[in-house]
């Protein structure tokens, strides 16, 4: 379902990044596009509001892998009563951080799929977020001979990337021997269910 009023929409996220500027103290300047505007030129993400952060405090809100910006994200699409499955309609991004993984994103797709091509197996890429996961199938689309399927559970669902028709029944053995301790989610390709550690 879009956002029916762009313009209130944005209003109340711009009351809501003024709030942590004045009252919060975080030195950010914003821009907030919506509409057709917003639109993700690469089509990894489905936002119809896109927020710019920058400022001296802009390196904040991309430490620990974006943690922040992922979490201001979840707070504006409640403020204008967005559904769980609808979060992605609105995206942040400070200093091109997003930018930049989505085109890491992209790289290791390619890098996945050349594998997958030549091997026959499949490929799991290490645990990641609902956002970065969907990204990630997003980039597979064009690979006509290839599929995405998300396995694991929580904090430790990822990718696997397999030739088209492959039997994901076996997918769950690679949930089972990844390795549960992976702290920092990582867009590089895993051969098989063996983690990167």
């Amino acid at each position: 379902m879009p956002i029916e009023d762009y313009s209130a929409a944005a209003q109340k996220i711009a009351a809501f990044l003024k709030t942590l500027t004045t009252t919060g103290g975080l030195r950010l300047k914003y821009r907030i596009t919506a509409g057709e505007g917003a639109a993700d030129p690469d089509k990894l993400e489905a936002r119809e509001i896109y927020v710019e952060l920058a400022g001296p405090d802009a390196g904040l809100l991309t430490q620990r892998g974006g943690e922040l910006l992922r979490a201001l994200e979840h707070v504006a699409a409640k403020i204008i009563r967005l559904e769980n499955e609808e979060h992605d309609k609105v995206s942040f991004d400070a200093n091109q951080f997003k930018a930049i993984r989505a085109r890491e994103l992209r790289m290791a797709a390619e890098t996945a799929a050349e594998r997958v091509r030549k091997t026959g197996q499949p490929f799991s890429f290490a645990p990641m977020s609902s956002r970065e996961r969907r990204m990630l199938h997003l980039a597979f689309r064009g690979f006509t001979d290839l599929e995405t399927s998300s396995t694991g559970e929580g904090n430790f669902r990822f990718v696997v990337a397999h030739p088209k028709g492959f039997d994901t029944s076996k997918l769950a053995s690679l949930s089972a021997a990844r390795p549960q301790s992976q702290s920092r989610p990582s867009s590089r390709p895993q051969s098989g269910g063996r983690g990167r550690r």
